[in-house]
C-alpha cells in the first residue's frame, strides 16, 4: 500500500517525522534538554545522559524532581479548579469528577496515611484494586513521599500476588473489598488474605476501601485498616514532596517471561516523567486542558502511563472507566467522549473487534465531533478493523506499538512532530529516541525492506525505558540484551517488516509469551499452574491466533491416569478441574481456552518440547521441519485431539 497523500504533503510530512528522529538520536543531549524543560526540576541534572556501562543508562544524571509534584502540584495555580480525574462506573452507577485541587488534597491524605505506618522513601507499596479513583490517589500518593508502588492486576489469583509480594517485599498493602466486572462481584479481600497467608515477606499492614460491595467482608485488626476511616483522620494533611535523583525508582510493574518467574520492570523517576511528558505533545497531540480517555486497567503499563500520570503531566483532564465497552449498550464508550469532549482516545484493537461485532448504529449515536485522533495498541492491529474503525467513527486511527518494558510507544504515527500519512495494518514509524534495528535473528545482521525480522533497539534505551529487573541487573542484561548474535541489541522478542517506505508492521512474538486481549502472559507459567493438578503429569500450553482476542492460550496435556479420561464426562470433569486449577494458580485471566487431552507430546530427540509445531497445527499451518521428532505418533494425537474439538 503506497502513500495515499498525492499532493506532496505527507512525504513532506514523512521527511519531518525522519529529521526529528535524527536528531533525536545524532544530538541526544542536545534534544533531551530540550524536551526536559516540560518538568519542573528542584535541582537542574548535570548530565543528560550516562551511558557509561552499556546497556545501562542514567537519564537526566543528578537532577532532583518529583513525578506526584509534575502531575498534581504545579497546576494548582493555573488549573487548580478545572479537572483532573474523571471517574465513571458503569458496574455501580457511580461517578465523580475530582479538580485538580480535590486530587492534591486526596492524594496528601492518603500520603498522610503512608507516613503514619512507617511508609518512607525506597520502600514499595502494592496496590491491588479495581478500577477506582482510591487507585490513582495511591499511586500519586507513593511516588509524593518517594515509595516505589507496584500495581498488580485485580485478576490476579493469590499464588500470583504472592509470587509478587515475595519479590517486592511491600511494607504496605492497598486493596478493596471487591471489584465488578459485568455485574458481577468479585471480592477481593479473600484472595488477598489468601495471598498474605502464603506469602514469605508479608506487609506489615493493608489499607482496604471497603466499596460495600462485599457483605461477608472480614477484617484483621491490627494489620487491616479502613480506608475511609483513615482518610478522615487525615483530613487537610499536606505531606511535603520527597525529591528523587532522576535515576531513583518510581515504580515496579510486573511482566511475563519465557521461565515461568515474572520480572519486575523497574522504573526510574526523571527519564519516565520527561517521556510522558513529551510523548503527550508530540505522539497523542494533546494540549493542556483536553481531555484523554484511555481504557485500558491501571494493572497494566497503559494504565500507568497514560490513564494516570501522562494525562496529569500534561495538565489533562483524565478518565478513568470501570466497565465493559457493551455495557450498558456498545455504544456506552462513546457517550462518555461525547459528554466529556475527549480529545484523544486510547484502547485495544481486542475492544475494537468486540464492538465491530455489535450493531453498527451505537458507534454513530453520539457527537463525536471532539475526538481527534484514535489510539490502538496492545496486539497486532490487523488492517480490516483498523479500516472498519476509521470508516465506521469517522475519526483517525492510530496504531502504535510499544511494551511493559518501553513505557511509552516505540513504534507510532507522531501528529504532534508531522502528521504523516497512515497505513491500515502498520504502526508507522520508530519513535523519537529509539536506534530501532530489524535484524535476523539467526546471524544478527541487518534486514532488508521486506524481510521478516526481530525488532530491536540499539542502546541506549530513551528516556522512560525500564532502568533494570528489580533486584536483578544480570536478568536484565541476560533477557534483553543476549539474543541477538554479535551484537549488544535489546530485543523486543516480536517479529516485524519494514516496506520500502519505511513503515514497520508488526507479525507476532518470537519467544513462548502469548498476548491475549493485550495482556502478555508467559506459557511457561500458565504451564506450571496446568501441573498444579495433581492428576496432569505433563502439559504444553501455546498460543493460537483468535479473531477478538488476538492470541488465546490452548493446553495439551498428558493424564497420569488415563481411566480419568475414560469417557466424555470424564473429559468434560478433567478439563474443568484443570481450569479451576489455573483460576487458582493464576487467575482467571490465564484460563485456557481449550484444555487436549494426550497419551504424549511432541518432542525432538533430545527432549526438546515442539511446541512451535504443535501451535502450527492449532492454527492450521505446516508444523514445518519434523526431522528430529522422537515419535511422529504424538503429532498424530494433537491432529486428532484438534479435529475433534
Amino acid at each position: 500500500m503506497g502513500i495515499s497523500d498525492d499532493t506532496g504533503r505527507g512525504h513532506a510530512a514523512i521527511a519531518a517525522c525522519a529529521e526529528f528522529h535524527r536528531r533525536s538520536l545524532e544530538d541526544r543531549e542536545a534534544f533531551w534538554r530540550e524536551e526536559a524543560r516540560l518538568v519542573d526540576w528542584r535541582e537542574p541534572f548535570a548530565q543528560v545522559l550516562d551511558h557509561s556501562r552499556p546497556p545501562f543508562a542514567r537519564w537526566f544524571v543528578g537532577g532532583t524532581t518529583n513525578l506526584c509534584h509534575n502531575a498534581v502540584d504545579r497546576h494548582l495555580a493555573e488549573r487548580g479548579g478545572q479537572a483532573a480525574l474523571i471517574y465513571i462506573s458503569t458496574e455501580t452507577g457511580q461517578s465523580q469528577t475530582y479538580s485538580y485541587a480535590q486530587l492534591h488534597d486526596e492524594v496528601n491524605r492518603c500520603a498522610a496515611m503512608l507516613k503514619a505506618r512507617g511508609v518512607s522513601r525506597g520502600d514499595r507499596v502494592l496496590i491491588y484494586m479495581p478500577m477506582i479513583a482510591e487507585a490513582v490517589f495511591a499511586m500519586l500518593a507513593c511516588v509524593r513521599i518517594g515509595a516505589i508502588h507496584s500495581v498488580v492486576f485485580g485478576g490476579f489469583a493469590p499464588a500470583s500476588l504472592a509470587t509478587r509480594i515475595d519479590d517486592a517485599r511491600p511494607a504496605l498493602l492497598f486493596t478493596a473489598d471487591a471489584g465488578m466486572r459485568a455485574g458481577r462481584t468479585i471480592p477481593y479481600k479473600p484472595l488477598v488474605d489468601e495471598a498474605l497467608r502464603i506469602a514469605r515477606h508479608p506487609p506489615r499492614h493493608v489499607i482496604l476501601v471497603n466499596r460495600g460491595l462485599d457483605p461477608g467482608l472480614s477484617m484483621q485488626a491490627p494489620r487491616d485498616v479502613d480506608f475511609a476511616a483513615a482518610r478522615a483522620e487525615h483530613a487537610g494533611a499536606n505531606v511535603p514532596c520527597e525529591w528523587l535523583e532522576s535515576s531513583e525508582p518510581s515504580y515496579i510493574l510486573y511482566t511475563s517471561g519465557t521461565t515461568g518467574q515474572p520480572k519486575g520492570v523497574q522504573r526510574d523517576t526523571g527519564g519516565y516523567t520527561v517521556a510522558l511528558a513529551s510523548s503527550m505533545r508530540r505522539i497523542f497531540a494533546l494540549a493542556p486542558g483536553e481531555t484523554m480517555f484511555t481504557t485500558s486497567d491501571i494493572g497494566w503499563v497503559v494504565g500507568h502511563s497514560y490513564i494516570v500520570y501522562g494525562p496529569l503531566l500534561n495538565g489533562s483532564p483524565t478518565i478513568l472507566y470501570e466497565g465493559l465497552p457493551i455495557r450498558p449498550d456498545p455504544g456506552i464508550w462513546w457517550k462518555i467522549v461525547a459528554e466529556h469532549r475527549a480529545r484523544t482516545m486510547f484502547t485495544s484493537p481486542t475492544a475494537i473487534r468486540v464492538l465491530k461485532k455489535q450493531d453498527p448504529s451505537y458507534m454513530k449515536r453520539h457527537d463525536l465531533s471532539s475526538l481527534r485522533y484514535l489510539f490502538l495498541a496492545g496486539e497486532p492491529l490487523d488492517e480490516p478493523t483498523a479500516r472498519w474503525a476509521a470508516d465506521t467513527l469517522g475519526v483517525p486511527v492510530v496504531d502504535n506499538y510499544w511494551q511493559t518494558e518501553t513505557g511509552w510507544p516505540i513504534l507510532s504515527a507522531q501528529p504532534g512532530v508531522a502528521d504523516t500519512p497512515r497505513k491500515f495494518g502498520s504502526a508507522s514509524f520508530p519513535v523519537y529516541g529509539y536506534d530501532v534495528k530489524l535484524v535476523d535473528g539467526a546471524t544478527g545482521a541487518d534486514a532488508a525492506a521486506g524481510e521478516k525480522g526481530v525488532l530491536t533497539i540499539a542502546p541506549p534505551l530513551p528516556p522512560g525505558c525500564m532502568s533494570t529487573v528489580w533486584g536483578n541487573d544480570e536478568r536484565y542484561v541476560s533477557t534483553y540484551y543476549a539474543t541477538v548474535p554479535g551484537r549488544q541489541l535489546y530485543s523486543t522478542f516480536d517479529w516485524a517488516t519494514r516496506d520500502a517506505d519505511g513503515y514497520y508492521f508488526l507479525l507476532g512474538r518470537t519467544d513462548d509469551v502469548i498476548n491475549v486481549a493485550g495482556h502478555r502472559i508467559g506459557t511457561r507459567e500458565i504451564e506450571e499452574a496446568v501441573q498444579g493438578h495433581a492428576g496432569i503429569a505433563e502439559v504444553a500450553v501455546v498460543g493460537v491466533q483468535d479473531p477478538i482476542k488476538g492470541q488465546v492460550p490452548v493446553a495439551f496435556a498428558v493424564v497420569r491416569d488415563p481411566s480419568r479420561i475414560a469417557d466424555a464426562d470424564g473429559i468434560a470433569a478433567m478439563q474443568q478441574e484443570v481450569m479451576q486449577t489455573v483460576d487458582r494458580e493464576l487467575g482467571a485471566i490465564a484460563r485456557p481456552a481449550c484444555v487436549h487431552f494426550v497419551t504424549l507430546l511432541p518432542k525432538t530427540r533430545s527432549g526438546k518440547l515442539l511446541r512451535r509445531s504443535i501451535q502450527a497445527l492449532a492454527e492450521g499451518r505446516d508444523p514445518g521441519d519434523l526431522t528430529t521428532i522422537e515419535d511422529p505418533g504424538a503429532l498424530d494425537q494433537i491432529r486428532a485431539a484438534l479435529a475433534g474439538s
